[in-house]
């Protein structure tokens, strides 16, 4: 028995010994697959370098594009300093050139935009995923993917030709009697109704952003799981407590997502803008009046920059737009993390 039993001790060592190895196999295996096949190794690593050369060059092409235009514009920022920045003189005669005006028409015609665009893209998102009848979501969802493709200029001249038109006679002379006098908001509607303005552009701007809101948060809503919908409705939730509490909760972080790519949009906007802005160096509180943007101001004067200083000024110009829309986006994807470390997600 002893002998026996000793006997089985080997065998059942030996047996432990090949289990150890058969769970080694898999590594081995992949070594031994590798060596038999020099190819696939060599297409691994050709592939490696493939992707990170792609995502190393769009890092290339951004601090390319960044140094071209600081390199551009240093003539302006080193002539006027920091004054380029604070300064609403906008001189060509006389060679003195200030962005400040450019910077204030770029983020109130982006904030008028949002303040629009925000709540009807949610508002539209909801009804497309939740309330609207099966048969009509497609339609309707095509439309809205449709008003995205549409060209800015199209927009522009809509907005020059039919909407400020509207404006001038029916929007704005209402706003002026009737908000222009109020103690805190008076000076923002007060003023002449031209039709053109920052009130005008900042609309169109937002009509323009609504499709990109709405179809990302469409896609969104579409993905909230439908365990946690039908769980709320189990519990006795109305159709608002489900949207105010499951669907717009779990889709937060990808909502901000798709709001901060609307002001990308809208802060990076030309050609509508040119249209209905106005394009006057001025700066004023009211929205009703003319003013400009960064974009509008480069496409409509760089064809006349006829000196070395007009044309840097441009350039710095277009490099502060660089810069503050970089500037949002970084604070975007702050916030993102922000958000998602509030409801307990990790990357």
């Amino acid at each position: 028995m002893t002998s026996r039993t000793g006997s089985l001790l080997p065998s059942g060592g030996r047996r432990g010994d090949a289990d150890r190895g058969s769970a080694a196999d898999p590594d081995r295996e992949t070594a031994r697959s590798a060596s038999a096949r020099p190819h696939g190794g060599l297409a691994e690593r050709a592939f490696r370098l493939v992707t990170g050369g792609a995502a190393w060059l769009v890092l290339a092409i951004l601090l390319a594009v960044a140094w071209s235009m600081a390199s551009g514009g240093w003539l302006a920022f080193r002539t006027f300093g920091f004054g380029f920045i604070t300064s609403t003189q906008w001189d060509v005669v006389n060679g003195q050139f200030g962005a400040l005006v450019a910077i204030y028409g770029t983020l109130m015609t982006s904030a008028i935009a949002l303040v629009i665009a925000v709540p009807v893209s949610i508002g539209i998102a909801l009804f497309l995923t939740e309330i609207a009848p099966v048969w009509s979501r497609g339609p309707i969802a095509v439309a809205i993917e449709l008003l995205a493709a549409v060209p800015s200029i199209i927009y522009g001249m809509w907005g020059l030709f039919v909407f400020a038109p509207f404006m001038a006679e029916h929007v704005e002379p209402w706003v002026n009697d009737h908000l222009g006098q109020a103690p805190v908001i008076g000076p923002l509607f007060n003023g002449p109704p031209i039709g053109i303005g920052t009130l005008t552009a900042g609309i169109v701007l937002g009509i323009m952003v609504i499709p990109f809101i709405a179809s990302v948060a469409r896609e969104v809503f579409n993905a909230v799981p439908a365990a946690l919908r039908e769980s709320a409705v189990a519990l006795g939730a109305t159709r608002w407590e489900r949207l105010w509490h499951v669907t717009l909760p779990y889709t937060r972080s990808a909502i901000v997502g798709a709001i901060f790519l609307g002001l990308g949009r809208a802060l990076g906007e030309t050609m509508a803008v040119t249209f209905v802005l106005g394009n006057a160096h001025d700066l004023t509180a009211s929205l009703l009046m003319p003013s400009n943007s960064i974009a509008a101001a480069i496409a409509n004067e760089f064809t006349e920059a006829d000196t070395e200083l007009y044309r840097s000024a441009l350039i710095a110009l277009a490099f502060l737009l660089f810069f503050v829309t970089f500037i949002v986006l970084s604070l975007a994807k702050l916030l993102l993390a922000r958000v998602e470390r509030s409801l307990g997600r990790t990357n």
